[in-house]
């Protein structure tokens, strides 16, 4: 296979999760983004390099976030979100996260393959991504040629990509503003 055939077959494989995930289930999540007074993102491995990135664009529109197990994130309080990024919604830190984030009174959002989980049980929001991943006891409904959950982890970062884009419509925010919030300590 040369590079075309493996872009075309990743391309085909991104639309398949993506256009499988429940609108009435991202219009939910948009919601908790837009209501929380903080946004707090947690994942491991490379689902975490994911939720990163939504961190830093809920910063770039003035929405106060930060990464959980950053030196400089605060408690999470009440009025807070956790968003969390797990294949398997059974990563143990993560569900020590949303064990806390419940105890406050906090709203739990996961991105997640699997429904079922732990954490699926204690959240506010699931938003079920249909793709393989070698930690998830459910599988998808797709077979993919990527390693391991490459496609799980990049349908989340696009995910949450379009999530603020619709958070952005929704707060009348353009990328000129946004970009005004951009580091400029490079």
């Amino acid at each position: 296979m040369n590079n075309r055939d493996y872009a075309s077959v990743v391309l085909n494989e991104l639309h398949h999760t993506l256009s499988r995930i429940d609108i009435q289930k991202a219009n939910e999540f948009v919601e908790l983004v837009d209501q929380a007074q903080e946004v707090f993102c947690a994942g491991a491995g490379r689902s975490g390099f994911q939720v990163k990135g939504f961190a830093m664009r809920l910063m770039h529109m003035g929405i106060s976030s930060y990464v959980v197990g950053e030196t400089c994130t605060p408690n999470i309080r009440e009025n807070g979100l956790l968003v969390i990024c797990s294949g398997s919604g059974e990563t143990k830190s993560l569900v020590n996260h949303a064990n806390k984030a419940k105890e406050v009174g906090a709203k739990i959002a996961l991105i997640t393959i699997n429904p079922e989980s732990t954490i699926a049980k204690l959240a506010d929001v699931v938003v079920e991504i249909s793709a393989p991943s070698p930690k998830s006891a459910k599988q998808g409904d797709i077979k993919s040629i990527q390693p391991m959950g490459s496609l799980f982890e990049q349908s989340e970062g696009i995910f949450m990509d379009i999530s603020i884009m619709m958070l952005m419509e929704k707060r009348n925010l353009d990328s000129d503003t946004m970009f005004g919030r951009h580091a400029n300590m490079e």
